[in-house]
């Protein structure tokens, strides 16, 4: 079968290449792969950034961002062939540490937890693919266009939920919410905010390309101006960070609001520096009651969300989060950036 791959740790070895079938032991259901998206962890392993290979194999194959249908599935396992189906990044530490043990693989204490198309089990760049039945989820029918949207919807699921989880130690009934970057993941944390009736606000750097409209469409306002004045102007009762841009984090850590809940989701390189206040953010804080909280994958229960909000959202909106769709031979023009790309798709 063709799959997209690469030798972790090596950068310019992005191929597709002949690869064998799925081994059974990867899971129950085989599957037969529609579509995955390209995201910055993808263009990250492309570069030799990180990646670990499954043992014995030279190569990993991408993709976690999957979509595919089912060709075969057991009987009891609840999928039947031609169902929508997507699989679960994160898979359990082998050992188990106590939150793996308890389900909550993406709070994983040890590390030892493996990851398709990206730690030590190949992903779902690939024609056909298998996933553990009770680490799959089924979609819509009606979402088959947009379905490879699904795992950056369970990172922003997880994020309200994280939101929801701390806010519930008093009363809390926020109004307004600031999501930061316009990426996919941001779009996708300010759509569900819209679904919670929330006034939505959403900063990013870019005035032009479809990301304002985007935005605007939710009933959400687009803001382009520094993160501090911004905050400073609609103090936010909630903030999602999605960029990692350290001026960013710096603004959102000192949001005045009283028992503000930050939830930080985008990754800073290694380095980057930035004079921070330490004393007004731990002044604030305190005084506020307010929470900083850092997020990161999910697990089964999110991926149950992100399917109920994606089947609740605007099917024309969703589809224009895909800026661009590219056959699997043509990986290449995928990792090629272009200024209006939101979300590009390998189809399968």
């Amino acid at each position: 079968m063709r799959a997209l791959t690469v030798i972790p740790g090596r950068s310019d070895s992005l191929a597709v290449e002949d690869m064998p079938a799925p081994d059974t032991a990867l899971g129950d259901v085989l599957v037969d792969g529609v579509a995955v998206g390209v995201c910055g962890t993808d263009h990250e392993l492309s570069q030799g950034d990180y990646g670990w290979a499954p043992e014995g194999s030279e190569r990993l194959i991408l993709g976690h961002e999957s979509l595919g249908r089912v060709r075969e599935a057991p009987d009891g396992s609840g999928f039947a062939a031609g169902d929508l189906i997507v699989g679960v990044v994160r898979m359990p530490d082998p050992k188990p540490c106590g939150a793996c043990a308890h389900g909550e693989w993406d709070m994983c204490r040890n590390g030892e937890y493996t990851e398709h198309g990206i730690k030590s089990l190949h992903g779902f760049a690939a024609e056909q693919w298998r996933v553990r039945s009770e680490h799959a989820v089924k979609l819509d029918q009606a979402l088959e266009s947009v379905g490879m949207l699904m795992e950056p919807t369970t990172v922003v699921a997880k994020a309200w939920e994280q939101v929801d989880r701390i806010g519930g130690r008093a009363w809390f009934e926020p109004k307004s919410v600031l999501i930061t970057g316009a990426g996919p993941i941001g779009l996708l944390a300010a759509m569900i905010g819209a679904q919670r009736g929330l006034d939505v606000h959403v900063l990013d750097r870019v005035n032009d390309g479809p990301k304002p409209q985007l935005v605007e469409d939710l009933g959400a306002r687009y803001h382009s101006e520094p993160a501090d004045k911004v905050i400073d102007e609609i103090q936010p009762d909630v903030i999602i960070e999605g960029t990692g841009a350290t001026p960013v984090v710096n603004a959102v850590l000192a949001n005045p609001k009283p028992y503000a809940i930050t939830i930080l989701t985008g990754i800073s390189d290694p380095g980057e520096t930035e004079t921070v206040d330490l004393g007004t953010i731990n002044r604030t804080a305190v005084l506020g009651n307010s929470a900083v909280a850092g997020s990161v994958n999910a697990n089964l229960r999110h991926y149950e969300a992100a399917a109920e909000a994606l089947a609740a959202a605007d099917l024309g909106w969703l589809e224009r989060l895909v800026t661009r769709r590219v056959p699997l031979e043509k990986f290449a023009e995928a990792f090629t950036p272009q200024d209006d790309d939101v979300k590009v798709v390998l189809t399968l």
